[in-house]
């Protein structure tokens, strides 16, 4: 028998086009990637581009999954590790589809030389968390690559949770006038990873907002005029924005003065040229409500730890198109689909 040996690098596969990490940055590249290739090849009416849950009907209830990966470095960051990084992760998107979280799957991938302490601690923040909201890990697999072939360590969760039949949120339902709130100042999570990594020889005690945002959005079911929520993570909450403009045809109007962030994470993109704007958060949400509710939504954040920060920060407008922010000085500012990636492999 005759076997021919296909290269590595072929011709083929060397004019094929490269990923690149923007392809994973949550902005306009991973956005194109998604529609023209997984979407387009695995089509069907449960996924949706714009929605990082599928919402399932059985006869007797509806069910709401949401898987996600994780390869934040360094895997132990100043307010929390990627084991509680994964778990709040999959349960805050469960969570902004208006589900309670029931059951998570855990897969492992662990590269060769990783330490075996390291690797205890991890899984007790990860069980702690669980327990904390409470959320079970019921299945899972685990798996070892050799030493140079992975980032130390990299969590795969699947998340179920039930939700409501009657309290679908979707973006395409949100219409002019609609109000803007997110529960507290954005950037953190990304600020917080970045100075973990001790680049640009900078240092500072900021904390990840890494969180379960369900006591937020429990509290934001309870307002009928409640269109859609979502948790700002990669991308922030530019990448937000520009979702909701591509899902209901209307513009958004955000006002800068009114966007919370931090000093810390304010001095650190002054001083590198990020935009606070474009930077994850992973305890965070933004909800889009019915103005006449935006102000007892805001008060009913506030009224919880996790809440006391939030802020309506703009609204829904027919007569524009994508994203437009007021500027402190009284201008306007075109806010663009995010493009590279500022800071990859934070979450």
């Amino acid at each position: 028998m005759i076997m021919k040996l296909t290269p590595d690098n072929s011709p083929e596969e060397e004019a094929d086009e490269p990923i690149g990490l923007p392809h994973g940055n949550g902005g306009r590249l991973m956005r194109e990637l998604i529609e023209e290739i997984f979407t387009r090849e695995l089509r069907n009416p449960e996924l949706d581009t714009m929605l990082d849950a599928a919402t399932l009907s059985y006869p007797h209830g509806t069910v709401v999954m949401s898987t996600d990966c994780f390869t934040v470095q360094p895997v132990e960051f100043p307010g929390g590790d990627i084991g509680s990084l994964a778990v709040h992760g999959t349960v805050n998107d469960l969570a902004v589809a208006g589900a309670e979280p029931r059951h998570l799957s855990l897969g492992v991938i662990i590269e060769e030389g990783f330490g075996r302490r390291r690797l205890a601690r991890i899984v007790d923040s990860l069980a702690a968390a669980a327990r904390a909201i409470p959320v079970r890990v019921v299945t899972g697999d685990t798996k070892v690559v050799p030493r140079g072939e992975g980032g130390g360590i990299y969590l795969i969760t699947t998340g179920i949770g039930q939700r409501a039949s009657d309290r679908a949120l979707d973006p395409r339902r949100i219409l002019p006038g609609d109000t803007i709130v997110v529960s507290g100042p954005v950037g953190d999570h990304a600020v917080a990873v970045m100075l973990a990594r001790g680049q640009f020889g900078l240092q500072g005690e900021l904390l990840s907002d890494a969180a379960s945002v369900l006591p937020l959005t429990r509290a934001a079911l309870a307002f009928p005029g409640l269109r859609f929520m979502r948790d700002p993570t990669r991308g922030g909450l530019a990448t937000v924005m520009h979702d909701i403009v591509r899902a209901c045809g209307h513009g958004v109007r955000l006002r800068t003065d009114d966007i919370p962030v931090r000093p810390a994470v304010r001095t650190v993109c002054d001083l590198l040229g990020y935009d606070p704007l474009y930077l994850a958060c992973e305890g965070r949400v933004v909800a889009i409500v019915e103005s006449t509710q935006a102000e007892a939504l805001c008060a009913a954040w506030h009224a919880l730890p996790e809440g006391a920060g939030a802020a309506i920060i703009g609204t829904i407008n027919a007569d524009e198109d994508g994203v437009t922010l007021e500027t402190a000085l009284g201008g306007e500012r075109i806010i663009e689909e995010l493009e590279d990636d500022p800071l990859p492999r934070i979450c």
